[in-house]
């Protein structure tokens, strides 16, 4: 079974009804032209996937695979204890800003 069929859950009556009122819509003589126009641009389509999945595998063997990196251990920052503030009932404890 067609994948694509089977996805919309069309059956063998849903799809006449659409050709038909395709059919109506645009006119036997406009019917090879649209068939021809899908028919290119799902070419192209492809194409262009082919294309990019092509240029990513590329990038990919290019790129050296690199582990990453551990991170530098945390540093403390030594802080005046004269700038600390201590803590009230107004806030936590803050850091006044030191005039040199």
């Amino acid at each position: 079974m067609n994948i694509m069929l089977g996805l919309f859950n069309l059956g063998g009556g849903e799809i006449i009804l659409i050709l038909a009122i395709i059919l109506i819509l645009f006119g036997a003589k406009k019917l090879p032209e649209l068939a021809k126009g899908l028919g290119q641009g799902i070419k192209e389509f492809k194409k262009a996937t082919q294309n990019a999945s092509e240029g990513l595998r590329e990038a990919m063997a290019e790129s050296p695979s690199t582990a990453p990196r551990p991170l530098a251990p945390p540093t403390t920052a030594s802080v005046d204890p004269e700038c600390i503030v201590p803590n009230t009932p107004a806030g936590p404890i803050g850091v006044r800003a030191v005039n040199s």
